[in-house]
């Protein structure tokens, strides 16, 4: 799970709640299902007149990937490759192959398997950097499904609060009515802006993050690949990929 997502999400909603019920605010005087309804509805809605079906389909576990993210262990993965790197070194590259059959990382794996294969080294460059840019493509398309619902989220908050405001207009003979109306439209507009700046802006932003470190990943596993296929000193490899890491992993790597 990760916590900072959790831990802002919380934050971010218990300070404005509480800033609200401070002031003597009454809590259930913002609850309204209807403004919800209008404004979750309609941002959906407007997401899905945006996006094609295929770039909407991965955002239910790109989600859950910011929520329930597991750690990226680049560390473990440095040890891994150094330890092929030595096998290979000692007893040639076709040693690796029941290795590859243990590998989780599907990156990693085709990468190896490509080496073993006896590959063109430029080839397994080119096939791996287009694998790394498409990935990249996609996932940024995901950030901008989120950026977007971020753009709308507001504006349909203000729909909501004009429909609202309708409804109230009705009411202009009873001034004590009137008031209330009032209030209960502008909720629209706080599910609104709330939505956006509290979940689907900061959604993005993370996704941005995530991604950028698994393309990161995916660059150092490349680098040090082509340098078992080399036949580079295992050590030379480990400082190569140590440039990757952050100073915290490279100073346990060095223990």
């Amino acid at each position: 799970m990760d916590i900072t997502t959790i831990i802002g999400l919380l934050l971010g909603v218990l300070a404005i709640v509480g800033g609200f019920m401070l002031e003597h605010g009454d809590i259930k005087s913002i609850i309204q299902p209807t403004a919800a309804i209008i404004v979750l509805g309609g941002t959906l809605g407007a997401i899905c007149l945006s996006y094609p079906l295929r770039d909407l389909l991965g955002l239910s576990k790109e989600l859950m990937g910011v929520f329930f993210n597991p750690k990226e262990d680049a560390k473990g993965i440095v040890d891994k490759i150094i330890e092929y790197a030595i096998k290979a070194r000692k007893n040639g590259l076709i040693s690796l192959e029941m290795d590859v059959k243990e590998i989780t990382d599907p990156f990693l794996s085709k990468a190896l398997t490509l080496v073993i294969d006896g590959v063109d080294p430029q080839v397994i460059h080119d096939t791996m950097e287009t694998e790394i840019e498409n990935d990249e493509e996609t996932h940024k398309g995901y950030a901008k499904v989120f950026e977007s619902a971020g753009g709308y989220a507001p504006t349909i908050g203000i729909i909501g609060a004009v429909l609202g405001l309708i409804q109230t207009m009705r009411s202009l003979s009873d001034p004590a009515e009137l008031g209330k109306g009032i209030a209960v439209a502008f909720v629209a507009t706080i599910y609104g802006v709330g939505s956006a700046n509290l979940l689907f802006l900061p959604i993005a932003n993370k996704l941005k993050v995530k991604h950028r470190t698994g393309v990161l990943l995916k660059q150092m596993i490349l680098k040090g690949i082509l340098g078992i296929q080399a036949g580079e000193n295992p050590q030379i490899i480990r400082e190569r990929l140590m440039v990757f890491l952050s100073k915290t992993e490279r100073d346990e790597l060095r223990k």
